[in-house]
């Protein structure tokens, strides 16, 4: 899936105040799809988040035999109870890393035949290794074509449990093998030696636990040397509940809020639930931004920021918001413990790094982060690097600059948040798209 059109988006200086309501979460959307196509009988996902990967979930699914119908604030699933079919094609995930694991796990409980999963380019650069390698242990096939440990990736059945270890630089390879590992004919021990972005994890046993699913870990230090039995031979009740608001999109309105002179009020999200982005509310409260939790919502304004240290590897999406709120912030802010960052739809870390400093900032990589100075950025043209928090990042901090900034390529928006210009201008953001090539 392409993009053949580009889309550019130029922002001005403006001054952001009222309020916006969060879609659903990408994370819990796709779990949701997942587990209601491996259950038995019907699904029903209330308020699911209508976005590109969120539709890639859908077309993987779908081929695997799920029935899945969808209205605009609903999903209806009909499953195909822990036994997946072979695909009449190649799955194509688009441009979706999350449903590339997921799905990879899902297929391996194949009793016949064979997947092939591929997506865009940035997908074909992801590595997905590790799942094939555990998955492999556990008694299923599953290889890169390429030999790149990267998609297109190929997945024969069936696991049939086991033990494996895995160096979970991602959190996505342990949820693939923790949603699949149940329906497993025996069980499943998996050996985790590191882990980052544990809150995904956290939400994927989260997912398990309301299904009733078996699941016992061991140990309790973050990141590392953990343990986690699977019982084989269980199964997935249909799924019946709304999809929470999702953190990650708001981190972008909660960075805005505390910009300036702005007042934003975000709508609709969960204090309580799993998602590790709701912590971008104690970091915005760190760099001096007002942050006030009522019955209409969180309301975000902006303060003097004052740098500071943030560990993200819990929350690596944050990275390339959290890299602009520093551009803004007096003295030194340190973005650290986060190389994983540089494993997403680009290397965000990187590609961070040039943009600001096409801006003007004054900001440095680290292996694992970024260290920015507060900096006088003025508008320019930057690259969003087809990576949705990429370009709403840059929008963000252009309605923040003298001149205009134009993002090139900010059709990525879609990926998970297109109503992302929308909500801006809704705030009284200088927002317009141009379609371009």
């Amino acid at each position: 899936m392409e993009h053949t059109g580009h889309i550019n988006l130029t922002c001005e200086r403006s001054q952001l105040r009222g309020s916006v309501v969060i879609p659903g979460s990408k994370s819990h959307t796709i779990r949701a799809v997942a587990i209601a196509s491996l259950a038995e009988g019907d699904s029903r996902i209330e308020r699911p988040l209508e976005s590109e990967d969120a539709r890639a979930s859908i077309v993987a699914y779908r081929a695997l035999g799920a029935t899945i119908e969808t209205d605009p604030d609903e999903w209806r699933v009909h499953g195909f109870g822990g036994a997946p079919k072979a695909p009449d094609n190649v799955i194509d995930v688009a441009n979706s890393g999350t449903t590339m694991r997921i799905a990879m796990g899902s297929c391996s409980l194949l009793r016949e035949g064979a997947a092939v999963l591929t997506g865009d380019g940035q997908i074909r650069r992801r590595p997905c290794g590790p799942v094939a390698k555990s998955l492999t242990d556990l008694g299923a096939k599953a290889w890169s074509t390429r030999g790149t440990g990267c998609p297109p990736m190929v997945v024969e059945g069936r696991i049939r449990g086991g033990e494996t270890t895995l160096e979970a630089v991602s959190s996505q390879y342990l949820t693939s093998l923790l949603m699949a590992a149940p329906l497993a004919d025996g069980d499943t021990t998996i050996n985790v030696s590191l882990l980052n972005e544990g809150p995904y994890v956290e939400m994927t046993l989260d997912w398990l636990r309301r299904q009733g699913i078996v699941v016992e870990q061991e140990g309790t230090t973050p990141g590392k040397d953990l343990r986690y039995h699977v019982r084989g031979g269980q199964r997935y009740q249909p799924v019946n509940r709304p999809i929470p608001a999702d953190w990650s999109t708001a981190t972008f309105f909660i960075a805005a809020g505390a910009l300036g002179n702005n007042a934003v009020r975000v709508q609709g999200l969960d204090l309580n639930d799993t998602q590790g982005d709701r912590a971008v509310l104690d970091y915005v409260r760190r760099l001096g931004a007002r942050v006030v939790i009522d019955a209409d919502g969180i309301l975000v304004e902006g303060g003097d920021l004052i740098g500071c240290e943030f560990d993200l590897n819990a929350t690596p999406d944050a990275l390339p918001m959290m890299a602009v709120l520093g551009c803004f912030a007096r003295g030194e802010t340190r973005l650290v413990n986060v190389p994983q960052a540089r494993l997403k739809e680009t290397d965000r870390i990187a590609v961070m790094r040039q943009e600001l400093q096409r801006l003007g900032a004054n900001i440095e990589e680290l292996p694992d982060g970024l260290i920015i100075k507060q900096s006088a950025l003025q508008g320019g043209h930057v690259d969003g690097h087809a990576d949705h928090r990429v370009v709403m990042s840059l929008a963000i901090a252009g309605t923040q600059l003298d001149a205009e900034t134009t993002i090139h390529g900010a059709e990525a928006m879609a990926v998970t948040y297109p109503g992302f210009v929308d909500a801006l201008t809704g705030l009284g953001g200088s927002a317009r798209t141009v379609q371009s090539g």
